[in-house]
């Protein structure tokens, strides 16, 4: 059996900032995330036409953002003028899309944790791979605990490992390529990855004890209820990202 490398990160993430207390993906929803003792945020990162990393998860703009068309087909100056909050509620009108780069530097100076989900435009998959590792090598310290950089995209992954290979990275899973997880296992670890971040509902205690014994850790999204968490936690995996910011105590 592989022994496990130390784990460094926190065992709660907040996803996209605050799950859904605030405007996913904006800096309001990282300092929600954080007034609730949340120390590791998880984001949504892709490319402006003018080659910018910026926060958003959808390709396209109009759930998020008054904007409308694929976010990578604008420049920065353009999504930076978009109202990000007002679609969420009236308190939050007038937030910016953030630029990757203005995240981490909060999350560095706060001494806090970042799980960077590349997020691509399609086509992109590889240049927004290489793009984050080149901008979280250029940024975070080297004494720091790194960034954890995960993708559904394996070419992403790649990416990111050929810009910066000291960053560690975890392979996104939604449903299982073959339909135990041995195959996306493989790719996982063809790709250098530490963790493996599955939906919820595919972890069983023997898939953790499979994943574990291959030296990989076992992250879990996005879980929003407790008896799901219990359940997670009694069958020892080791991360579980959440919108209920509200719910549960990052110390437990």
């Amino acid at each position: 059996m592989t022994t496990l490398a130390a784990w460094p990160y926190p065992r709660w993430v907040a996803h996209r900032g605050a799950g859904k207390l605030a405007p996913e993906n904006t800096m309001a929803a990282f300092r929600m995330g954080a007034s609730y003792g949340y120390r590791m945020f998880e984001c949504d990162a892709k490319l402006s036409k003018d080659g910018v990393l910026f926060l958003m998860h959808d390709t396209d703009l109009r759930r998020t953002t008054n904007g409308h068309g694929a976010g990578g087909e604008h420049t920065m100056g353009e999504l930076a003028q978009l109202d990000a909050g007002a679609w969420h509620s009236r308190s939050f009108a007038g937030e910016n899309l953030p630029t990757l780069e203005a995240l981490a530097r909060w999350c560095i100076a706060n001494r806090l944790h970042l799980n960077v989900e590349i997020k691509p435009t399609p086509g992109q998959e590889e240049i927004t791979g290489k793009a984050t590792g080149e901008l979280m090598a250029r940024l975070w310290p080297q004494d720091a605990v790194p960034p954890l950089f995960t993708s559904f995209k394996p070419d992403s992954l790649r990416g990111s490992r050929e810009s910066a290979p000291h960053i560690p990275r975890g392979l996104l899973v939604d449903k299982f390529s073959d339909g135990t997880g041995e195959a996306d296992l493989r790719i996982a670890k063809e790709l250098g990855c530490v963790a493996m971040v599955l939906n919820h509902a595919l972890w069983d205690e023997a898939l953790v004890r499979r994943v574990h014994g291959e030296g990989l850790r076992c992250s879990s999204y996005t879980v929003n209820d407790e008896w799901e968490a219990q359940r997670l936690l009694d069958i020892g995996t080791d991360c579980i990202i959440t919108d209920r910011v509200d719910l549960f105590s990052p110390a437990s």
